[in-house]
Formats: structure tokens, sequence, C-alpha cells
């Protein structure tokens, strides 16, 4: 019927289907000079499709998956005829290829667990082994909740004891008494969902020890790489105790579980947080260092030099290398984005072809979506590819002006030069993830350009070209001297950070970037990098947008954690917090960057605060935002009910109101923690249970308990 009313109004309209015609002639035109980089939307449309699945509140059907070579087909035979059609056709089988993918991977993966609440003796194939300040941190294989259970398909993840002698290695069989928990779930409705993350990583629980820990040295298989992983970590820290050590075992293996909090919080204030998750810069280093040694050992010996072609001998080095960097540290999202650009990147230079290019970056994010589309929605790969992406985007658009520049030859000219490039990457790659950093952490850091200045220089020049020096001198016992020399550049880029953290208003809380803000952002910023007609500058209208969105946000009024621990009431501005004994850390600071602060203030206990908006005595505390709400101190609510939308309990409720909503200790329990918006035109109650929906990874509702005593009801 649509289709019948536009062919009339066409008809009767000539100037408007000529106008249409006319108008789209002019945008297939346009799009044909482009044609080079439609291509590169792919990723893109992948991606949104990757998103379309995450946001469905139920599981779509399995069978949707054979949608997308359906789609592929089409495109390709519309592409033949029509070429502007055959790319939007492309678009949208890009997009359901990446749903498709996604709920493939859904698909195979093992149902989450659900460990039982008491200790139990457990048993499993150490996998990895991690050094935090205190102890140690295992993860177990085809581990057993008891001896006589069935082997879990899923990892565990285990703290032993801080006081526990045992050592274990990869393939050691371990057995512990522990208490092991499920991931958590978010700390408020729509915050990071921890159980989702671990659903698709293949993680069932964690848990710390009660007890000693039992070592069955050999007993089973342990992934590639992974003993000689601690083994370095074990070395490289003996050698140089303290956090020197750690950020150097870190940067070498990429485990950061052993780094002091307080240097973690340094490095991520002063903006070089970058620096200790291994990714573009080390394995950039790791292969031109390889390269250009490799190609310099060939040309000392003649013989070798006249017979062997060493540029490439010297890429293939080089992509060993990085493949062999790639997996000692655990190959994670940045590692594989950047070593399949440096494959890319490796094969170019040796066919005598562009090196870098925004097409080798698709092609890196495509192969990172198709096997990990989880990882689309974590800060790890939106911020990694966003960087490079503004990277690739602003050489090419800076080239010709700074060929000429190359001109000079003074040594002061390129010195200069040099600084400035560095200046210019870290104001491009900062500008371009620090829209995800506020969206995922709520900071920024203002001074980042200062210290990366410093410490970038100081971690290529000395830091891994030691550290690689050491591990290859490892075998021979020889890494002492190589280490110190290591060890003294990043106790450099550790002076470094703690200097710039400490300068007044380092970094800055703010409310973070919603989804569909984050989206915008992401959106303009691909349309500003991978066109290259003048309508790439429209990209930065939704940029804008994205990076404005947290003004267009109303925060929730009221929040309650999963066990009611935790009650929060935003006031004019001012957070306060109703905490019990046993309230979760994590989830206070989850909720303070939900709100852009530092602290938060405890709940009067008597008068009035918040200009008014907030009132307290000793029976609860009244929230004076249009129809009002009530947090319960003492069980009786019966002068509340109907005075107020919403009453709260941090204590299960044994009344019933039918004139307010009541949210108490079992209705947390039940749908997890709440979210409560307070406005003139009524209120809005959100659960984490309606607001994620029945997905796999969602636990479902607990059984109901029988009630002690009748509800009393309130008439």
């Amino acid at each position: 019927m649509v289709v019948s009313v536009l062919t009339r109004s066409l008809s009767q309209s000539p100037s408007l289907s000529t106008s249409l015609g006319v108008w789209w002639a002019r945008a297939a035109e346009a799009f044909a000079t482009e044609r080079q980089q439609q291509a590169l939307w792919l990723p893109v449309a992948m991606g949104a499709g990757i998103l379309l699945y995450f946001s469905l509140r139920s599981e779509p059907d399995a069978r949707l998956i054979w949608l997308a070579p359906g789609l592929i087909i089409a495109a390709l035979l519309v592409a033949r005829r029509w070429p502007f059609c055959g790319w939007l056709c492309a678009l949208v089988a890009a997009g359901s290829f990446g749903f498709a993918v996604t709920l493939w991977h859904a698909q195979r993966a093992p149902p989450p667990l659900s460990p039982p609440p008491r200790a139990l003796v457990i048993q499993g194939i150490v996998q990895n082994v991690q050094a935090l300040p205190q102890g140690l941190r295992v993860t177990l294989a085809e581990a057993r909740l008891g001896p006589e259970a069935p082997r879990l398909a899923r990892s565990l993840r285990i703290r032993l004891r801080n006081d526990d002698p045992a050592r274990p290695a990869p393939g050691d069989l371990l057995s512990v008494r522990a208490l092991i928990r499920a991931p958590a779930a978010p700390a408020y409705p729509g915050a990071w969902d921890f159980q989702r993350a671990a659903f698709f990583s293949g993680q069932g629980g964690v848990g710390f020890a009660i007890g000693a820990a039992e070592v069955t040295p050999g007993a089973g298989e342990a992934p590639l790489l992974a003993g000689l992983r601690t083994a370095l970590e074990t070395r490289v820290m003996a050698a140089l105790p303290g956090s020197a050590g750690a950020i150097s075992a870190a940067l070498l293996t990429g485990s950061q579980s052993a780094i002091p909090t307080a240097d973690l919080n340094a490095m991520r204030d002063s903006g070089l947080a970058h620096l200790l998750s291994v990714s573009g810069l080390h394995i950039a280093i790791v292969m031109s260092v390889s390269f250009w040694v490799t190609r310099l050992l060939l040309a000392l010996y003649r013989p070798v030099a006249l017979r062997v072609p060493g540029k490439l001998m010297a890429g293939c080095g080089a992509l060993l290398a990085g493949g062999f960097y790639m997996l000692l540290t655990g190959a994670q999202v940045p590692m594989q984005r950047s070593f399949a650009m440096a494959c890319l990147v490796t094969l170019a230079i040796l066919a005598g072809r562009k090196a870098i290019s925004l097409r080798g970056l698709a092609w890196a994010a495509a192969v990172v979506m198709i096997f990990d589309p989880a990882s689309l929605l974590g800060p790890s790969f939106q911020m990694s590819f966003a960087a490079v992406l503004a990277l690739i985007a602003g050489w090419e658009a800076l080239q010709p002006r700074l060929t000429g520049l190359r001109g000079h030859r003074s040594w002061a000219w390129r010195i200069g030069f040099a600084v400035l490039g560095l200046m210019m990457t870290s104001v491009l790659a900062g500008a371009a993830t620090a829209p995800f950093g506020l969206a995922h952490f709520g900071r920024l850091q203002w001074y980042g350009v200062a210290a990366n200045a410093i410490a970038v220089p100081l971690t290529s020049f000395i830091v891994m070209p030691a550290g690689m020096l050491a591990a290859m001198l490892m075998p021979l016992g020889l890494e002492t001297p190589a280490l110190w020399v290591m060890g003294l550049g990043v106790e450099g880029v550790l002076w470094v950070a703690r200097i710039v953290a400490a300068w007044p208003g380092a970094t800055q809380a703010a409310m973070p970037i919603p989804a569909w803000g984050l989206m915008v952002f992401a959106f303009g910023l691909c349309w500003l990098c991978l066109w290259r007609s003048w309508w790439r500058a429209l990209g930065v209208l939704p940029m804008i947008l994205g990076i404005s969105s947290a003004a267009f946000v109303q925060p929730p009024h009221i929040l309650i954690s999963g066990d009611a621990r935790l009650i929060a009431i935003s006031a004019a501005d001012t957070l306060f917090l109703q905490r019990q004994s046993g309230a979760s850390s994590l989830t206070r600071d989850a909720w303070l960057r939900l709100y852009g602060q530092t602290a938060a203030q405890a709940l009067p206990a008597e008068g009035s605060t918040a200009e008014g908006k907030l009132r307290c005595s000793a029976e609860g505390c009244v929230v004076d935002e249009g129809p009002g709400a009530f947090l319960v101190r003492r069980g009786n609510i019966v002068a509340q009910c109907g005075a107020v939308a919403v009453i709260i309990s941090a204590e299960p409720i044994r009344q019933r109101c039918r004139q307010s909503i009541l949210i108490d200790r079992f209705s947390v329990w039940r749908d997890g923690p709440h979210a409560v918006w307070l406005s003139p035109t009524g209120v809005q109650v959100i659960s984490d249970r309606a607001w994620r929906g029945i997905r796999p990874w969602v636990p479902p509702p607990p059984l109901p308990r029988a009630a002690t005593e009748p509800p009393a009801q309130i008439e």
C-alpha cells in the first residue's frame, strides 16, 4: 500500500518526481567518486549488526543465521547492474553477517554456571598464573566443583591466599578449598555487563581460596606459551622488585595484575595508561627492531647477503617476532588488531605497496569482530580502533603538507619535527579516544599530551628494546644488565606519570556519555575519517552531538544495589548514600562514575538538606522530587502508603500497599539492581532484569520463597 501511495504521488507531481530523480542521480554520481572508500563501510555495518544483536531484549531465532548468505548473494547480484544500490545492499548484508556471527558464537557457547553457595574443594588444570600485589590468581580449566562432580565446560578464576606457599605453573593440577561465585550482575541497569563478558569469554565463575592449595606438577596440558609467560613474569619481577618490575613484566607478558593500585591510578590520570596495554606501539617496536636487526645480521655476512633477499627474510623475521609477541601477551584484542595491521603493513612493504591504509584497518576490524564479536562492546576495541582510525586519516590528510616540510636537513629542524609529530599523534589519538574513555570510565585527562611527549620516546627507545634484549638473553642467564636498563626507563615513565598526575586538575570526573551518544559520536568519527570528499566535514555534527549527549540524559534519582546494601539518592546535584556492612566498593565506584562524582555524602540522620528536596527522620527519608519517594529506616510503611509514588527498603517489606510501588530486598533479589526516575509526569522504575531481558547470559529468576507470615493488607 505504501508503494502504491508513493507511485500515485509521483505520477500526480511531475516536479517532485523530477527532483527526486535529479537528487538520486547526483547522489549516485557523488558516491561513485568515493568508490574506493565504500568498502571501508562494510566493517562499520558489520559492527551495527553486532550492536543490534546485543540490543535485543530476547534471544533471536537461531535460523536467522542463514539470512546472511542470501543477503550477501543478493548484494553481489544487485551490484553488477546498479553499483550504488549494490553498495546499500552490501551494507545490509554486512550488518546481517555481523548479527549472524554473534548469534552463532552465542549458540555454541556453553551455558553459564550456577555455583553452590558453600565452599567446595575445587580441582582443575592451571591455565594461567597472574601475580598480584599480594598473592597469586590462577585460571583453571577442566575444573570440578567437588571430587565426584563432572568437569566444567567453563574456566574458573581463583585468588589464592596471600600466605599460600604454593607456586603453581600452567599445566599443573591444583586442588584447593574455595568459595566460587558467578560473575557479578551489572552495578545498575545499563552498566557494564560482567556476566555477558564472562559468557562470551568462556569464564564460569570467580572466587577465593579459604585453604592452602595442593599442586600436582605436570598433570595436564597448558595453553601455548602460558608456561613461558609465567616464567618470564617471575624472573622479571625477581630482578626488578616493586612497581618497576611489575610494569616491566606487564610490557613483556601483558599481565597488569601485579601493578600497585597507586601507580595504576597515576598512569591513568596522566594519560599514560595506554602504555600498559600492549598494543600497536609495542608490537610496532618489536617488529621494527626485529626487521632491522635481522637485516643487519644478514648484511654482515657477505656470502649470505649476496644470495639471500635480505628484505624478504627480515620481513618474515619481523612477522614471526610479532606473532610470538602476540601469543606471549595472551592475544588480547588490541594485540589482535595491531598484529593484523602489522602483517598487512609488512606484506605491503615487501610488495612495494602503500604500507599504512584505512583498508588494512578495515580488514583488521573485520577479523577481530568475526572471532570475538563481543569485544566490540568493550573499551579496548573501541579506543584502539578509534585511535588508529584518527591517526591514519589524519596522516592521509596532512601528508602532502608534511612531505614538503621534510626538505629541511638541519638536526634542530628534524628534532623539532619529530617532537611536533609526537604531539600531533597524542592530540589526534587523545581526541578520538577521549569520548570512549569518558563513556566507560567517566574521567578526562587534560595533560596527556605533555606526559606522552616524554614517556613515549622513553618506551620506544629504552624500555622496549631493553626488554627484548633481556628476553633473548634469559635462556643464557644474562638478562640482568638489560633488565636494569629497562627498569631505569620504566622508572622514568613512572616519574613522569606521578608528576603529571599531581598537577592541579590533571583528571576530572564527568558524567559519562550514554550508549546512544557514543554510537552517534562513533558514526560521526567514521564519517569524518572514511570519506575523502567535502561532505566528510558533516561528520563533525554527530560528533558534537555525541559528546554533548550526557547533557540530554537524566541519571536516576534513586539506585538500589542487587543486595540492597547500597541505596543512592541524587538530589540537587548531590549524591547521598545509605551503606550497610558488606556493601560492594565496586558498585559504589560505578555509581560515582555514573553521576560524575568523586565522593558521596552519607544520608543525614535528621533534618532537611539538598535545598529541601531530601528530608530525613528516624522513620526514613522523603525525596521531594516529582511524585516523591520514601526510603524506609523502620519497617512500618502505613503512613507513607499512597503519599509517595515509591517506597524503598533495604529490608523485606511484609506489608502491602497498592497505591505505591514497593522496592525491597526481595525485589532486588528477584530482578537485580533497580533505578528510579522521578518527574512531575510520573515515576519510572527499571530493574536490571527488565533492562537486559531474557538472554543466555542473564540468570533466570530465582525460585520464590515461601513467606513466613502473610503480609498485612493496607487499603
